[in-house]
């Protein structure tokens, strides 16, 4: 390389077109500057615009050598640090492709057909042949090409391959035409351009004609030139865009010897003895000093590293009137330490106003939580928050609380809807109905007794726990009415204690008056003498003691005299219902509203008043 030859005898280089990033090393390349920017800002341009765009997943394409594989480095490393952005595949080109090698990049990177952004750092031949390769396996349309500087604005890479081409962004360092330069350059002629060695064979090539010399013979294959030809007359002339750089590095040159001549030889015609010889490190200071406006009138620097500032336009090659054929480069944006990139100006194939994905997963709908792919910041799968649960964040799914139920997308939690039966509804009749009887029927008995409370009939039949029993009769016929009530506090509690009560009365009343008679039989068959505790007063503590066990506060287990301790088959929200095993609540918590045990994501029916179980 020649900077490390120059180096060596601290002479100063100033380049006009190597962007190699390892050429920023000033402990390497301390004599080293360009007025081109190195190929680390075109990277770090190419991770905005990737990211610009939304994508998140690419693969990066590079030809073999210093320019591909550094710029492919460069752009990785970038991404990496910036984060958002994660490498699909890193393919590289081999200088000397075998047959079918290009068919073999595309088989590759269709390994990864999310990663649809393709960021090329490739020589001219190379980006060709890509792009005949993915016409070949009817591709076109489907990889999103970002293309350094060597793609740029150049028509040799994609010519009669534009449909391949439609959508390509690249970039380019920012440069102007330079007028005056044409107008030199398309009057230069044999003539009059004798000192450039190079300029015959520049003409052989630019007019397909060979020159003869001193008793040569033209090859009869090949015209031979007259010398008459004229440059952008008899052949295609186009700026190379490279001259603007071309000028700027003289005159980079030119300013540094002059500051430099101002400093040491003040006053002094030519070159005094302080310069000479010039002295290659005090030169080198003069030329990292210099800022002037160069021939685009963009102002040319150095940094300490002897880089030029990164200033980029931003090209989309698009289709003209429905023809990729008949389209072109088109600008949409700078880069200058920022991104400008006019998205609504930029043209796709297939729907051209919206911008493809080029993402390893599509973003998860509502209700749903990220689960990511190890190893793999950009991929994950989504997971969807079900049951009873609703996605708090973007990768979790947590419970609602259990007065609370989710959404129907399971964004969030709401208050449990009330469901229950109305006075008017025709699901209520037919219960409220046989109570209203129930409770006629047990009024009549009662006021019966009443009537004739003192009649032996009456008092034969156990007078006092027949009232004990026609009360638990009435409340279990008066609890239907508060199943249909509104449920509030006072409902809830009465519905508690009168289902529970109303049972246990009447089971108590009954196991007593059996027991009584039971004893006083078999007391008979061996004795005169009445059993113990037959009398009505120990009757009734028999009986309101076997109540007190099932209602008092050592039997909560029971719910209340209901023995499964499951009020008509209900069972309290999901993060219970785990507890229901062999048809009994094993353990509970006090909860306000229960629902049909029906299995995750089952609606809430009828709501009950809350059963304490342990």
């Amino acid at each position: 390389m020649v900077a490390n030859v120059l180096r060596l005898f601290a002479i100063p280089q100033i380049s006009y077109a190597s962007t190699a990033p390892e050429l920023s090393d000033s402990t390497r390349y301390d004599f080293f500057s360009r007025v081109v920017p190195p190929d680390s800002y075109q990277a770090q341009a190419m991770v905005d615009i990737v990211r610009a765009l939304g994508w998140n997943y690419v693969s990066t394409l590079a030809s073999e050598g210093n320019y591909g594989e550094s710029g492919v480095e460069a752009f990785v490393q970038i991404s990496r640090e910036a984060g958002g952005v994660c490498i699909a595949q890193s393919i590289k080109i081999p200088r000397e492709p075998k047959p079918g090698e290009f068919n073999k990049v595309i088989k590759r990177l269709m390994e990864t057909p999310n990663a649809r952004g393709i960021i090329i750092f490739a020589n001219e031949d190379d980006i060709r042949r890509v792009l005949e390769a993915a016409r070949q396996v009817n591709l076109t349309g489907h990889f999103l090409w970002v293309g350094s500087d060597s793609w740029g604005s150049k028509t040799a890479p994609i010519l009669n391959l534009e449909d391949v081409a439609v959508g390509a962004i690249t970039i380019l360092p920012k440069r102007a035409s330079i007028d005056g330069f044409d107008q030199y350059f398309m009057t230069r002629s044999l003539e009059n351009n004798r000192r450039n060695i190079w300029f015959a064979e520049f003409w052989e090539e630019n007019f397909n004609c060979k020159l003869t010399s001193s008793g040569g013979m033209a090859d009869g294959a090949t015209r031979k030139c007259t010398g008459e030809e004229r440059i952008g007359r008899d052949s295609a002339y186009e700026q190379e865009g490279k001259v603007q750089f071309v000028i700027d590095a003289v005159y980079a040159i030119a300013h540094a010897l002059h500051s430099m001549h101002q400093a040491l030889c003040p006053g002094h015609t030519g070159l005094c003895p302080a310069m000479e010889p010039t002295d290659g490190r005090t030169l080198l200071q003069y030329i990292r000093a210099v800022r002037f406006n160069g021939s685009a009138g963009t102002p040319v620097m150095f940094n300490e590293n002897g880089d030029a500032p990164g200033r980029y336009d931003i090209f989309q090659y698009q289709a003209a009137n429905g023809s990729a054929g008949s389209g072109g480069y088109q600008a949409v944006g700078q880069w200058a330490e920022t991104l400008r990139l006019d998205v609504e100006a930029l043209q796709w194939s297939g729907d051209p106003q919206e911008v493809p994905s080029s993402l390893c997963s599509l973003p998860c709908r509502p209700g749903e939580r990220k689960k990511m792919v190890k190893g793999v910041p950009c991929c994950w799968h989504c997971e969807a928050c079900d049951g009873y649960r609703f996605q708090m964040d973007e990768f979790t799914c947590e419970a609602c609380p259990g007065h609370l139920r989710p959404t129907r997308n399971h964004t969030g939690c709401r208050p449990t809807p009330v469901v229950r039966l109305s006075w008017a509804s025709p699901w209520a009749a037919p219960p409220l109905l046989l109570a209203v009887l129930g409770i006629l029927a047990t009024t009549t008995v009662v006021a019966t007794f009443v009537r004739h409370n003192d009649t032996p009939i009456v008092r034969a039949s156990g007078r006092e726990l027949s009232y004990v029993l026609l009360t638990g009769i009435f409340l279990i016929y008066a609890v239907t009415f508060l199943m249909v009530a509104e449920p509030d506090a006072a409902v809830c509690a009465a519905r508690r204690l009168c289902l529970g009560l109303g049972t246990t009365l009447s089971y108590s009343a009954l196991l007593t008056k059996t027991n009584r008679i039971y004893r006083i039989f078999e007391q008979g068959k061996r004795s005169v003498t009445p059993p113990p505790f037959i009398s009505p007063t120990s009757q009734l503590v028999i009986t309101f003691s076997l109540t007190s066990v099932q209602v008092g506060p050592g039997s909560r287990g029971q719910g209340a005299g209901v023995n499964s301790g499951v009020v008509g088959g209900w069972l309290p929200t999901h993060e219970r219902k785990k507890k229901f095993l062999g048809g009994r609540v094993v353990e509970h918590q006090v909860e306000h509203t229960y629902y049909n045990v029906q299995g995750p994501g089952s609606e809430p029916l009828l709501p009950t008043c809350r059963v304490e179980a342990s």
